[in-house]
């Protein structure tokens, strides 16, 4: 794993401190990386709602739409159990 240091003012550093504290991370480091993620995955969201608006209109949702997606999900924790 590569080391990066940062240069925090102290306020930034005190509230970093206390969330690493109130969340239970071992580590400034892993909070920080935590946050890293969560932003990484805000970005990819982003990208796929992005691609959708940009896509052309699919079918409409219908009821038997949505049973169709509960019985796929059925199967599919069927199998994982």
């Amino acid at each position: 794993m590569a080391t990066m240091n940062i240069s925090l003012p102290d306020d930034m550093r005190s509230a970093v401190d206390a969330q690493t504290e109130a969340r239970g991370y071992g580590t400034s480091s892993e909070y920080v990386r935590d946050l890293i993620r969560r932003d990484l995955d805000r970005q990819a969201l982003r990208a796929l709602l992005d691609e959708g608006r940009a896509s052309e209109p699919g079918e409409p949702m219908t009821k038997q739409t949505f049973q169709n997606l509960r019985n796929r999900a059925a199967r599919i924790a069927g199998n994982a159990v």
